[in-house]
């Protein structure tokens, strides 16, 4: 089945805006169409997907973080007769993330959610074991959220106390930079521009009289 009959079932049944677009397909190899759905027809689209279109093999889910316009929440799915692929997706708001989970329709993607649920704080309503799945216990945030501060250089140094490419003693050979999105003064004193190495130090070569 081409992207482009995918579209017309798709269309036909959830209306023409549940098909957003179809990428380029590579050397023999159709395009994959993206259906975009409201929250409330994830779970049919879904079943539409695997009973109707045959798409019977779950590939993976994830997420994406739109900022201010919630998250895209995105199935992957494949036809194992047909030779198609179909991707789904819904979006949710900030203070409301939650979806029914998709494992009764695809058992696949019982891990997906729960890892979902941790990097993004997607809640899947219904899910069998939302237990932890990466993360240790007494972890706080959801570390693929676009507001998660990625601070460890902040919070733990280079081991050595140097950064990749230092001369092995003397002061550091560049500024040290405060990692993107760390508030200033979090995790330690702000990053400082170095001054130039002393005189002597490794690197530097003292003028001699002629």
């Amino acid at each position: 089945m081409t992207a482009e009959q995918l579209a017309g079932l798709i269309a036909a049944r959830f209306g023409s805006g549940a098909v957003s677009e179809i990428s380029a397909g590579g050397a023999g190899h159709e395009g994959t169409l993206t259906s975009d759905v409201p929250p409330r027809d994830w779970l049919g689209a879904l079943t539409f997907a695997r009973d109707e279109l045959g798409c019977d093999f779950f590939d993976w889910l994830s997420a994406v973080d739109e900022l201010a316009d919630g998250f895209a929440v995105l199935v992957h799915v494949y036809s194992l007769a047909g030779h198609h692929h179909l991707l789904i997706r819904t979006r949710i708001g900030r203070d409301a993330a939650h979806l029914p989970t998709a494992t009764p329709i695809y058992p696949g993607a019982a891990w997906h959610e729960r890892e979902t649920a941790e990097m993004f704080g997607v809640v899947f309503d219904g899910h069998p074991d939302p237990s932890p799945l990466l993360l240790p216990d007494g972890f706080e945030g959801h570390p693929l959220r676009k507001e998660f501060v990625l601070a460890a250089r902040v919070a733990k140094p280079w081991p050595g106390g140097k950064e990749p490419g230092d001369p092995a003693g003397g002061a550091p050979a560049r500024r040290r930079l405060r990692p993107p999105g760390v508030p200033a003064g979090w995790g330690g004193p702000a990053p400082v521009e170095t001054d130039a190495p002393a005189e002597g130090a490794p690197g530097t070569r003292e003028g001699s009289a002629e």
